[in-house]
């Protein structure tokens, strides 16, 4: 039995025409590229090798063979699957120690781990803006909460509270403007307020004002809840580099963390106030109503949470290529990101042009994000990148002497 292409009640949604008109004015990429290895600083698409500035790995972890090797032995003793949602079976070991290492490195009470940083995004904001009861007469209900956003914040965040209401119980400040926000408050003040923000902007490379924020949310008796999906391992733990911000963190109410980024693996995690945190287990939903991390990751990223916090060598190194690379930028005429965290954009501008550049990158055999509506505001167009550890001097030198070409040929 052959089942239909098309079903004719989609006619009226319109996908068909949006992707047309988006693919004819290349808007919308014809396909995303297909690995045929492993996501690396090379890679291999279509039989072409490619030096890779995409991959969120970016310090290599999960190519370390000590890492492969206490994945692999996890397999053995957990399987591949947690078989269930860590209310109806529960979770292993490996989870509960990362959990415990969460709270030794950030000196928070309880961590619950979630499949994603997003999934754990989505618990946060459902989990402080719910009502829910066990028994009907025990009744815990924030439906009057307020959620007050860094207009920046991650998609995950804004996604997570569309059912809240502009104006009533969510609000937004400009892009790390603390006077706004005092403002803000001010309006507030006597309501249950969360306000969140990010420490590390993915894509401008900026740092929120962690002390600021936090003096103010303490001030108006307001929770804090840090996103610090790209700044988790990275900064902090003695790293001078954002010290002030990062000793500042440690005073946030709540705190979510992402594994993708420095660890190199998969999953999130929440850490706060431990009645929060456990309560989060059922409010939150994306704990309570799906699987955790696969237990092998689990003990990889257990792995490289123990290295990363007893040597800091590795982050240490590869912060001084990413300012080497700043300054290469810097040399041929770049305009970058002025805070010199390890997220580095160029000014494009216009969105044609960062596609077309996007393209003859591709063509020259470098995979290159370009950042450009919507993920950025229309003809504000940025080429993000995030240095992969395992890229040669070599390889970087051939990347910069073909943005400056680039550079030349379109006039940015």
């Amino acid at each position: 039995m052959t089942l239909p292409r098309h079903d004719p009640a989609l006619a009226t949604w319109g996908f068909t025409e949006w992707m047309r008109a988006g693919k004819a004015a290349h808007e919308v990429y014809d396909d995303v590229p297909i690995l045929e290895d492993a996501s690396d600083a090379v890679i291999t698409v279509d039989g072409r090798r490619m030096v890779n500035f995409a991959s969120i790995g970016f310090l290599g972890w999960q190519h370390h063979p000590d890492v492969l090797a206490a994945f692999a032995s996890a397999c053995g003793s957990y399987g591949l699957v947690t078989g269930g949602s860590r209310i109806t079976q529960g979770i292993n070991r490996p989870h509960r120690d990362v959990e415990s290492l969460l709270c030794e490195i950030t000196g928070r009470e309880r961590a619950l781990t979630f499949a994603s940083g997003l999934l754990a995004n989505f618990g946060f904001v459902h989990a402080m803006t719910t009502r829910f009861s066990f028994n009907g007469q025990t009744d815990m209900d924030n439906t009057d909460a307020v959620l007050v956003l860094d207009r920046d914040s991650h998609w995950s965040m804004w996604k997570a509270a569309d059912r809240l209401r502009r104006g009533e119980n969510l609000f937004s400040f400009p892009h790390n403007d603390v006077a706004e926000l005092r403002k803000i408050l001010e309006q507030l003040d006597g309501r249950k307020v969360v306000v969140g923000f990010e420490t590390v902007y993915s894509s401008d490379g900026s740092i929120a004002p962690v002390r600021e924020i936090v003096d103010l949310c303490e001030e108006f008796g307001a929770l804090s809840f840090a996103d610090d999906a790209n700044g988790f391992m990275v900064y902090g733990g003695g790293e001078p580099r954002f010290a002030e911000e990062y000793e500042a963190l440690r005073r946030a109410t709540f705190l979510m963390v992402s594994f993708s980024k420095a660890v190199g693996l998969e999953g999130g995690a929440l850490m706060g106030p431990a009645d929060a945190i456990e309560a989060m287990e059922y409010t939150s939903g994306t704990s309570m109503f799906t699987a955790s991390i696969q237990p092998p990751t689990a003990a990889a990223i257990a792995h490289v949470l123990r290295r990363m916090s007893t040597d800091r060598t590795e982050i240490s190194g590869y912060l001084d290529r990413v300012d080497a690379l700043r300054e290469q930028l810097t040399a041929v005429g770049c305009e970058i990101n002025a805070t010199p965290t390890y997220i580095t954009s160029i000014k494009v501008g216009s969105d044609e042009t960062a596609e077309r550049m996007r393209q003859q990158f591709a063509d020259r055999g470098f995979l290159v994000p370009v950042f450009r509506y919507p993920a950025v505001r229309k003809n504000h167009a940025v080429i993000r990148l995030l240095l992969n550890n395992r890229l040669s001097k070599e390889q970087l030198a051939d990347f910069v002497a073909t943005l400056a070409d680039l550079k030349r040929e379109h006039g940015f």
